[in-house]
Parts: structure tokens; C-alpha cells; sequence
């Protein structure tokens, strides 16, 4: 299945040609003419875009039409970003100096330069854009236009747990569990139930059921959950054990120093450890990692939730759970009680018996009910619900075990992330924001509050699951249904590992804890994110981030949390479309360069917990477009004309200043500053830094 997000990048880059900015822009250098045209074949090929994208999974060329279409609209968006990253910097040599002035004059961004390299990308990008609108006539395409409503409800709850009442159909599963765990069994073996069912069905809704049963809390001492990464790595284990079930971070400590406080943490305790979505099938692994739970107390009961019958054979000491799919009956309840408000379904009959039909077709898998369910309540208009049913999604080819093409009908336009990757909801908003995905009717709307709506409707629809609420934020995790959902949307757009890639790659992640090598192509030209996976001790990233930057130069977001380098690369100095920057907890740095503050279209800014930086760039008022900063550093003080110069700041969060003092004077300069928040700075005067911060402003104190 090819590419579905033709239709979004369209309209992305139409909403940017009409910008009232943009306009500004092109009158100023002489290509209004231009952009209209731009603008013109863009909205003929777009009304099309829906039937096109419809129809690819059927018709290969029009799928490689429709990518093509697609690589155009991107290298046409990096075209408009650069004009607007051309006025940011005429932004900031107002605030600078003459010398400053006369040396832009002689850098590659003087105007004349500029103009001329401008305007020949424009010609280009015209032609090609005329070349793809040739070509649609042979594919016969209709045009159609949106019919959904995906409206996003700020009505509806969500929870980061399971209610009983969410869970439909699993009363009498659950007691059969339950009867397990209180059984008494002798021998010193804990034992182990597997529970097995294919993805989507619920068996984390049924284990956290029965692990949230009072009946359960009172039984077991210790009541820990740990969900399982794919590659069971022992050491990630036994620190997530750890934190379950003692709140104590070790992300420091050596295996043998782990096995010790995991050792003192069971000793002589009845236990229940729920290990959720196991995929090893290593039996020395399993082995190894049981041998590490020896030591508590009789009556210890492990769970294990799988898809697979031969992790459930190599795991299990008693014969595997195996979880039937939901009755018919259940199905509708799900389904109804999801699509509509309690008793509104009494009043569209019609729509009703269209549900059936699709209950009829989910096969009994709860997830499937649940996202359809969710989909569908934002309409009562039967068009919508025959589009549903109605869609070739249902006919193609579906391997057994399978629920994305159906799943697929609500998540078509949505970005991925690592499994099991746990992440603070402003860390998601800033990366919706920085690739432009953030869209509002409303004028003058912040991105920050559009990125809210729309993480409240993802949750509403179950794409998220295991929220936790942490004081102005909260942290969630994508099910891995749809994690390989998003994947499959994606295709080949994200590369993830040490994996081989080719073609338009946009989106790379590395995991440094693997010991493979990286086959980089020397064209990364369309490369838009860089995220790198907490190395575990291994060795400096610096080269490879430096080898991935000099040749992206269009990347939006770099994530670098825990990376072990001493400094930054050279290269990043060159990423002037970079909007995020997170280098988060990388305790090795001791001084930013300079250069950063030289990229004025960043937006987001991590620097809490890198705890060595001496000082924070003296230039970093220049960052002008920067809307969230979180720093950690060893200063006693915040330099004045600094901070409090970044007039686009929202969120300001200063974390693990030991030795902070004061903040910067010019505090009351931050006049969009919506939530400013200390964490564990003991020195400081808060009373002092009170008085200078703007009233309506929220304030988070945890000194």
C-alpha cells in the first residue's frame, strides 16, 4: 500500500502560499506571479487527491503518481520555508550591528545572491509541478472532497488507566485469571501464565483488569507492571522492574549493581509482575531473567501477555490463556457504546444497523471496534457510516493475525514514534509543530493549544494507551498495533535501526545500543527528522550525527537525548530549517557553541539535564522564533538581554539548577510566556523571581 498523506502535504503547502506572511514576502522579492502559480496547479491536482489516494492500493502507477506528487509538495514547502527564514534574519539584523549587517553582505545569504538562487528553484519547482498535472488525465480521477468530520471533542475524558466499565466482555476471563493467582501452588518454580490472543484483542485491558482488582492488591505484597521492549533486553528489565516497583530510577548502575536492589527489592515479598506484550523467544533469555525474580516469598505469580504460542511455550508453567475474540453481542455493545452518547443510539436506528454490519466485519477485535467506534461518533450522517462499511480497505489482501487495514481507516495521516517510546505530550506537540502538521480554523490560535486538541482526540480514540498525569504534562505510549500501523502508512518515509534504506527517507531513527553498523547513503537530502536512541553507555554519536547533518540539510526536527558527546557538530551550524532540538539529559556537554543562536527558525529547545554546561550562548537572543526552552546549566545567574529578549517564548522550564541564584532582570520582557516552572533549585530566590514574572502567567514550583 503506497503513500496516503498526498492529500495533508497539499493542503500544508497551499495554507502556506496563502499565508498573509507569505504574501508579504513574495511582493517584497518580486515572485507573487510565481507563487500563484505554484498555487493554481496545486489546487487542480488536489481535487483529485481523494479518488487518487482511494484507489493506489489497486493501481501501482498511480501510487508511484501519487509519490511523486508528494516529493514535489515537500521540496516545494522547503522552497517557501527558505523565504521565510530569509525574513527571520532580517528580523534579527535589525537587532544586531552594522559589522554584523556587512558581514551577512558577504555571507551566501546576501540578497542578490539570494534572489537569484530563488528564483531559479521557483522556475524549477513550477515545471515539475506542471509535469505531475499533465499526467493525472490518464488515471480517469474524480473529484471528491472531504466527507468525515473529524471534529475534535474537548468534551470527552480520557484516563490512564482502564475503568471496568470501559472493558466490554471480559467479566468472566477476568475471574478465571483471578483464580489463578490465588491458587496456592507448592515448589520453589514461580509460576507463570501466558495469555495469548492476537493483537488488538485485549489482553492489556484484561491484565490490567485483573491487576487493578482489589481482591488482587490485597493478596500480593508488590504489584508490578512492566511493559516489554522486543528485544527483552535483561538490563532494560530489571531497571523498569525497579522503577515499578519502587519509584527508583537506576539508569546508572551496572547489571551486577541491578541484580542487587532487584535481589533486596522481592526478597521475601509475594509478588505479581505482569510483563505486557512479550515477543522474546529466546528461552536463555527467559531463563535468565526468572533466575533474576528468585527470592520472593511463596505464592509469587508472574503474567505474561503475548501474540505468540511459542513465547507462551517457552514462557509458561501452566497451560496457556488463550483469548477468544469478542461474541456478536459484545462487539455492538463495544461499538454503540463508543459511536454514540449513552441512549442516542435509540434514536438513529438507521445508523444502527449500518454499525452491525462493520461489528460484523472487525472480527471480534476489540481495538478495531474501539477506533471505528470512536471514528464514527463524530457523525450521525449515514454517508459517513456507509463509507466505512462500504470501503475497499475490507477487501484487501489481510494476513491472518492482521487488523491494520482496518485500523487503517482512522490513522492515515499521523506520524510514528519508537515502541514502547514513553513521551511528555509537549515533546509531541513541539514535533507536530516543527513539521507543520498543526491546523486550526480558528485565527490566531496558538500551535500549543491546537497540538492539545488534537492529542486529546488521539486519546479519546484509543491510539495512545498508559497516560500518567506529571504536574503540566503527561506522558502516554502508543499501542503497537498502531505503532506498526503508522508504520505501515508511513512506509517508506521512516527507517528505523541500522536498517538498510533507499529512496526519500524522511524520518530516521538509530538505536546506538545495538552493535551493528550504519549504511548511510551520501544523499540525505530529504531527511526531516534525526532521532537517536539512548546509547546505554556506548560509545560517541558525534560522528555519526555530524556525517547525518552535513548531508541534511533540511532537517526539522534532531533529537539527542542521552547522547555521550563532549560537543556539538559543526555541521549543525548549517540547519537553518531546523525547528527542534532536543539534546536532553546529555551530561557530557559542558558548552553550547554559539552557533546555535544562529538558527533562527528553531522553535523548541531541551537542554534540562545536561548538568555540566557552564553557560548558556551569550547570543541567545537571537533566537527569535523559539517557543519552548528548558535548560539545566551550573551558572549562578541568567544573563540580562538574554532570555528575556525571546519574545516568543510560551514555556519556560528551568530544571536541576544547583547553583542559580537569580534569574535575568529583563523577566517581565516575556510578554507570550504562558507556564514557566523550577525543579530542584534550592538557591534560588523565589520570592524575588516572583515578583518579576507577568501576572496569568502558570507557575510550577518543585524546588
Amino acid at each position: 500500500m503506497a503513500e496516503s498523506f498526498a492529500f495533508s502535504i497539499a493542503e500544508t503547502v497551499l495554507k502556506k502560499l496563502g499565508s498573509v506572511a507569505l504574501e508579504g514576502i513574495s511582493l517584497a522579492w518580486g515572485v507573487k506571479r510565481e507563487f500563484e502559480k505554484l498555487q493554481g496547479t496545486l489546487n487542480a491536482i488536489k481535487a483529485v487527491l481523494l479518488d487518487a489516494e482511494e484507489q493506489q492500493a489497486r493501481n501501482h502507477e498511480l501510487s508511484l503518481w501519487l509519490q511523486k506528487f508528494k516529493d514535489a509538495c515537500y521540496e516545494v514547502e522547503d522552497l517557501l520555508d527558505e523565504f521565510e527564514i530569509e525574513a527571520l534574519r532580517m528580523q534579527v539584523l535589525q537587532r544586531g550591528s552594522t559589522g554584523r549587517k556587512v558581514r551577512h553582505f558577504f555571507s551566501g545569504s546576501n540578497p542578490l545572491a539570494f534572489s537569484i538562487r530563488m528564483g531559479y528553484k521557483i522556475k524549477k519547482a513550477n515545471e515539475m509541478l506542471n509535469e505531475i498535472a499533465a499526467t493525472k488525465a490518464k488515471f480517469l480521477l474524480v473529484e471528491k472532497h472531504e466527507i468525515i468530520n473529524t471534529v475534535m471533542h474537548s468534551e470527552r475524558e480520557t484516563y490512564s488507566f482502564v475503568k471496568t466499565s470501559d472493558v466490554v466482555g471480559r467479566d468472566q476471563d477476568k475471574e478465571n485469571i483471578i483464580e489463578f493467582l490465588m491458587h496456592t501452588t507448592d515448589g520453589e518454580d514461580i509460576p507463570v501464565l501466558p495469555i495469548v490472543g492476537i493483537g488488538g484483542l485485549g489482553k492489556t485491558a484484561l491484565a490490567q483488569l485483573v491487576f487493578d482488582d482489589e481482591r488482587v492488591e490485597m493478596h500480593f505484597e508488590l504489584r508490578i507492571w512492566v511493559c516489554v521492549t522486543e528485544d527483552f533486553d535483561i538490563k532494560q528489565l530489571m531497571i523498569k522492574i525497579i522503577k515499578s516497583a519502587t519509584g527508583e530510577k537506576c539508569l546508572d548502575k551496572n547489571k551486577e549493581e541491578l541484580r542487587k536492589v532487584l535481589h533486596e527489592c522481592l526478597s521475601g515479598k509475594r509478588f505479581l509482575l505482569v510483563l505486557d506484550d512479550v515477543w522474546n523467544e529466546d528461552k536463555k533469555k527467559w531463563i535468565e531473567l526468572k533466575n533474576l525474580l528468585a527470592g520472593g516469598a511463596q505464592g509469587s505469580k508472574i503474567i505474561a501477555t503475548t501474540h505468540s504460542n511459542k513465547v507462551a511455550t517457552i514462557t509458561g508453567t501452566t497451560p496457556q490463556y488463550d483469548l477468544d475474540e469478542l461474541s456478536d453481542k459484545n462487539s455492538l455493545s463495544l461499538f454503540l457504546k463508543l459511536a454514540f452518547k449513552e441512549g442516542e443510539e435509540e434514536q438513529h436506528p438507521n445508523l444502527v444497523k449500518i454499525g452491525e454490519e462493520i461489528v460484523q466485519k472487525c472480527k471480534g477485535v476489540a481495538l478495531a471496534l474501539k477506533t471505528l467506534g470512536s471514528l464514527l461518533c463524530s457523525t450521525v450522517e449515514e454517508v459517513d457510516w456507509e463509507r466505512v462499511r462500504d470501503s475497499e480497505i475490507w477487501s484487501l489482501e489481510q494476513k491472518e493475525n492482521d487488523i491494520l487495514p482496518v485500523l487503517k481507516l482512522s490513522y492515515d495521516h499521523l506520524p510514528c514514534f519508537p515502541k514502547d517510546y514513553e513521551f511528555p505530550s509537549y515533546e509531541l506537540v513541539s514535533f507536530w509543530m516543527a513539521h507543520g502538521l498543526l491546523k486550526s480554523s480558528k485565527k490566531n490560535e496558538d500551535p500549543e493549544d491546537i497540538g492539545s486538541r488534537y492529542l486529546n482526540e488521539l486519546l479519546s480514540r484509543s491510539f495512545f494507551q498508559q497516560t500518567e498525569d506529571c504536574f503540566f504534562f503527561f506522558t502516554f505510549k502508543m499501542h503497537d498495533l498502531m505503532h506498526d500501523l503508522a508504520l505501515s502508512v508511513a512506509q517508506n518515509e521512516v527507517k528505523s535501526f541500522n536498517q538498510y534504506f533507499k529512496g526519500n527517507v524522511r524520518h530516521i531513527r538509530f538505536d546506538l545500543s545495538g552493535q551493528g553498523t550504519f549504511n548511510l547513503p551520501n544523499d540525505l537530502g530529504h531527511l526531516r527528522t534525526l532521532f537517536l536512541q539512548r546509547e546505554e553507555q556506548m560509545g560517541s554519536s558525534e560522528a555519526l550525527v555530524a556525517t547525518c547533518t552535513s548531508r541534511s540539510k533540511h532537517l526539522r526536527v534532531l533529537h539527542l537525548d542521552w547522547s555521550s558527546f563532549e560537543q556539538l557538530p559543526n555541521s549543525i551550524r548549517y540547519l537553518k530549517h531546523l525547528r527542534y532540538l532536543s539534546m536532553d539529559s546529555c551530561g557530557n556537554i559542558k558548552k553550547l557553541p554559539n552557533f546555535i543562536c544562529n538558527l533562527q527558525s528553531l522553535q523548541t529547545l531541551y537542554l534540562g539535564g545536561c548538568d555540566e554546561i557552564e553557560e548558556l550562548p551569550k547570543d541567545i537572543r537571537y533566537l527569535i522564533s523559539l517557543r519552548t526552552l528548558i535548560i539545566t546549566t551550573k551558572q549562578r545567574g541568567l544573563q540580562d538581554n538574554g532570555i528575556g529578549c525571546l519574545s516568543s517564548l510560551r514555556f519556560l522550564g528551568i530544571f536541576y539548577c544547583e547553583n542559580l541564584v537569580k534569574l535575568f532582570e529583563d523577566m517581565q520582557n516575556l510578554t507570550a510566556l504562558r507556564i514557566i516552572g523550577y525543579w530542584e533549585m534550592q538557591k534560588l530566590d523565589i520570592v524575588a523571581a516572583r515578583f518579576k514574572i507577568l501576572d496569568g502567567i502558570t507557575k510550577f514550583d518543585n524546588r
